[in-house]
């Protein structure tokens, strides 16, 4: 069975993705990281970094890699704090749930 994954949880797991790396990590990489845990395509992706990017959660920059430059991201500090609101919120969210599901609540 597969859960739905809208934006606001597809947004929380680029942000923890790209936030284990301080120096930043590149698109393919994010987007095999990603998959790990929800399933997404390569080109579903691209628009979640630009649209977070937007919104000054993420910062990009290029460095050469093979001849050829390759687009990093990296979380700012507004995007740490994004991060963390919505570790906060999934916690909350998860007990919630696994009380029902697992039993408990009548």
């Amino acid at each position: 069975m597969q859960f739905n994954t809208g934006s606001a949880l597809l947004d929380a797991v680029v942000l923890a993705v790209v936030s284990k790396d301080a120096e930043g990590t590149y698109g393919y990489r994010i987007t095999q990281d990603v998959r790990q845990a929800l399933d997404v395509s390569e080109s579903a992706l691209y628009p979640v970094l630009r649209r977070l990017q937007t919104a000054g959660l993420l910062e990009t920059y290029d460095r050469e890699f093979s001849g050829r430059n390759r687009r990093y991201y990296r979380i700012t500090p507004q995007g740490a704090a994004e991060l963390e609101s919505s570790r906060r919120e999934w916690q909350s969210y998860c007990a919630s749930i696994s009380s029902i599901l697992l039993g408990g609540t009548t």
